[in-house]
């Protein structure tokens, strides 16, 4: 059974960090694309950050380069996102994502709150 759970999440002041993890199970992660989306309430899901199957290629959304990174541990089948300079618009649901050609996964989600 395949599964990626995410964790991290919480309420964060404005200017915070936080660092959430998705640890995959049930899949050889290594050979997936990794990806972390979000969803706020009442807007579509969006895709916020990309790292190829090697960690050597990250793409990331224009409202978060420079403040968020992307990385993966394939020994650990896990892929983090580490969020800094937190700002309330980055509220939303986040979704950690394997895709391999049209196969795709999806985590239940954590939530991240940013507010003061």
């Amino acid at each position: 059974q395949v599964q990626l759970v995410e964790s991290g999440g919480g309420l964060v002041q404005p200017g915070g960090s936080l660092r959430l993890s998705c640890a995959a199970s049930g899949i050889n992660s290594g050979t997936y694309t990794m990806s972390w989306y979000r969803q706020a309430p009442g807007k579509q899901r969006e895709l916020v950050a990309t790292v190829s199957t090697s960690g050597g290629t990250t793409n990331y959304a224009g409202s978060v380069k420079g403040r968020f990174t992307i990385s993966r541990d394939n020994a650990k089948k896990t892929v983090y996102l580490q969020m800094n300079s937190l700002k309330s618009e980055d509220t939303a649901v986040y979704y950690c994502n394997a895709l391999r050609g049209l196969i795709d996964f999806w985590g239940q989600g954590t939530q991240v709150t940013v507010s003061s």
